[in-house]
């Protein structure tokens, strides 16, 4: 890569860390302060739940955003609305003016995140597009490692610091990206002066989601949602389940969640961009979704706290692994139509964390290892579905090839 190619991945890199980082610093003194306002487990899964519901609706429509205006004003749109959101969290100790903030968080992510990838499609080319995408994928997961860890240690100067150093930082990552970041589609493509350079048809989310049906990327989406789904079930019982059947201490916990995270990010950073370049995207997703599948089966069976953090450690690596590469073969079969598709992608898994945690959660309540089966078997159709796709794609290729 280039000198101005590095720099600008650097400048989206540190916008996705202090996204993804000012969110986390409030994760390990969450509970606490929804206990301290006479809130507890309802409200805690309604956080998660509305930010992520906003964040769906809006995806769509924030992806053609992307095309349409430009990445810049996306991205300072979405941390602007990210830095609003902490801010009304820190000043408020009501928990409706807290559930808004999490809306206004969720449409600040929505505006952000496929406007991110989207930027990484417009400066990196095909051969350099899994590196780019590794790169952002990392800047997330050093958010989510470091993030609660900064939180924890704020906490001791009062319950609700940790609120405010989150929206201090959030903003000044907006000023930071008004200051540093350029627009990085072509003048010709983008709206000048709020004055759309052809019509468009406005699409709903319904109408956008079912059009995406049609595209060549949609199994890479579905499989983008059974990933989300997976993870975000496995998530959200993983503390639960190790304490109800290890007898894990919070201590033991808070390890096992920054170790993954850990693992992630030199997976993405160190991994990643070689094993593509090797085997190619089709061919690692195929792989890790598999490694994925036999964690899960491990998960069913370990018996005790070791071989089970061991488990965990390998499905946070795959998952890790396939989350940019999935990203990356998106982008590649979207053609100009980047916005769009990083929109459809950001929907595609918002919808796998809404459903995966409530669902994991009723399952949990019946029988603990309920959503461990669940995932399994998820992993088993999207497996299956994934390889009969790609078998297709070959044949259809090679007749195009034998056709000429």
């Amino acid at each position: 890569m280039s000198a101005d190619q590095r720099k600008k991945l650097t400048v989206l890199m540190i916008n996705m860390f202090i996204a993804i980082g000012s969110f986390g610093i409030i994760i390990p003194i969450l509970p606490t302060y929804l206990e301290s306002i006479n809130q507890g487990g309802t409200a805690a899964g309604l956080m998660v739940a509305i930010f992520a519901g906003a964040q769906l609706i809006l995806s769509p429509i924030a992806g053609k955003w992307a095309d349409q205006y430009g990445r810049r004003k996306m991205i300072i749109s979405g941390l602007i609305g990210l830095s609003l959101s902490s801010f009304v969290f820190y000043a408020s100790d009501s928990i409706w003016l807290l559930y808004s903030s999490r809306v206004i968080g969720g449409i600040g992510a929505a505006l952000l995140v496929p406007a991110i990838f989207a930027y990484v499609a417009d400066i990196t080319t095909f051969e350099q597009r899994a590196k780019g995408n590794s790169l952002i994928s990392a800047a997330m997961s050093l958010g989510i490692v470091i993030g609660p860890g900064i939180g924890g240690f704020l906490a001791d100067f009062g319950l609700k610091t940790p609120f405010l150093i989150s929206a201090m930082i959030s903003l000044v990552a907006v000023f930071f990206s008004i200051a540093v970041l350029k627009e990085s589609k072509p003048d010709t493509q983008v709206i000048a002066d709020g004055a759309p350079a052809q019509p468009r048809h406005e699409e709903s989310m319904f109408k956008q989601i079912v059009r995406s049906v049609k595209m060549p990327y949609f199994i890479p989406l579905i499989i983008t949602f059974v990933m989300s789904f997976g993870l975000m079930a496995y998530e959200s019982v993983l503390g639960l389940f190790v304490d109800n059947q290890f007898g894990a201490t919070p201590q033991e916990i808070a390890f096992m969640i920054t170790s993954t995270g850990i693992v992630s990010v030199i997976a993405q950073l160190f991994i990643v961009d070689r094993i593509v370049s090797r085997y190619g995207e089709m061919a690692v997703i195929n792989i890790f979704i598999g490694v994925v599948t036999i964690g899960f089966v491990l998960s069913l069976i370990a018996g005790s706290y070791g071989m089970f953090f061991g488990v965990t450690l390998l499905i946070f690596l795959a998952t890790s692994i396939l989350r940019p590469v999935l990203n990356t073969l998106i982008s590649k079969m979207a053609g100009d139509e980047q916005g769009f598709a990083m929109g459809m992608n950001n929907a595609y898994m918002s919808i796998g964390n809404i459903l995966g945690p409530v669902l994991a959660g009723m399952l949990y309540d019946i029988k603990i290892i309920f959503p461990f089966i669940l995932g399994l078997v998820i992993l088993f159709i999207a497996m299956f579905t994934s390889i009969v796709w790609q078998r297709r794609s070959l044949k259809g290729n090679q007749r195009i090839v034998m056709s000429k």
